[in-house]
């Protein structure tokens, strides 16, 4: 299993927008607002890396709303 933590960042007031629009992405798992440096969390888990990075790049990053991503891979160690 591959799990991502992507740390975005949004316009001012759209907020619930990208939450929502994350609520319909398949392999989002859970998803947090913040207070700091950036607005939302979202853990993303997939069976495999290739479908993970696919999902942030295409799925999440083109998000309507979404000015900035950080992405952070789990690892198995």
């Amino acid at each position: 299993m591959a799990t991502g933590f992507v740390l975005i960042t949004t316009e001012p007031g759209r907020e619930h927008d990208v939450r929502n629009s994350l609520d319909e992405i398949q392999e989002v798992t859970n998803r947090w607002m913040l207070f700091g440096e950036y607005d939302l969390i979202a853990k993303v888990e997939a069976d495999e890396e290739y479908t993970l990075t696919r999902v942030i790049v295409e799925e999440i990053r083109p998000i309507s709303g979404i000015t900035d991503t950080k992405t952070l891979l789990g690892a198995e160690i």
